[in-house]
């Protein structure tokens, strides 16, 4: 149960899923609507860097996830450029939620967690991937379709038509 406001008014609890999402996986998926079972609103922001050229553009990202996030009316989808706590500053969001795969990503994330609590007191949910998608990254769903193999069973449909297409893949 969600404690009062200080005013009495009940309040609106806030997280925010950032990320690249070249392109959005069943992963990603997994840890936005596990976010969305437990957060009022949950912003998913993708992540503009300048210095990077994706397989997909920044809008087209955009769309995919507003594509495959339809079933969770409380999930919204934005594009940011620069500090994950500047825009969690603006958007009056307290929570960070990061999906975990393995130590590794814990070892990186522990230390942006850190930063972020330091830099502007926002605290970060770490979530445990399911077992199903602790292989699955981004990078290896676009190797694999760039040659050919089934991705399938990695990305939602509408996503795997995309990277059909722009990939050249038949299968």
């Amino acid at each position: 149960m969600k404690p009062p406001a200080v005013d009495g008014s009940a309040q609106v609890r806030r997280a925010l899923c950032p990320g690249s999402f070249d392109p959005v996986t069943n992963g990603h998926i997994d840890i936005i609507g596990r976010a969305a079972n437990l957060y009022d609103e949950v912003v998913v922001a993708v992540f503009v860097n300048q210095s990077k050229s994706g397989l997909f553009t920044v809008d087209e990202r955009r769309d995919m996830l507003t594509e495959v996030t339809t079933d969770y009316p409380n999930v919204t989808i934005d594009v940011f450029e620069g500090l994950v706590v500047d825009y969690c500053r603006v958007h009056d969001i307290p929570v960070i939620v990061k999906g975990l795969r393995a130590v590794s990503d814990f070892d990186y994330e522990l230390q942006m967690a850190q930063m972020n609590r330091g830099l502007a007191g926002v605290d970060t949910l770490f979530m445990p991937t399911n077992p199903e998608y602790s292989f699955l990254a981004s990078s290896l769903v676009k190797e694999i379709a760039k040659w050919g193999g089934d991705v399938s069973s990695l990305v939602p449909p509408t996503v795997l038509k995309r990277l059909k297409e722009r990939t050249g893949s038949s299968e």
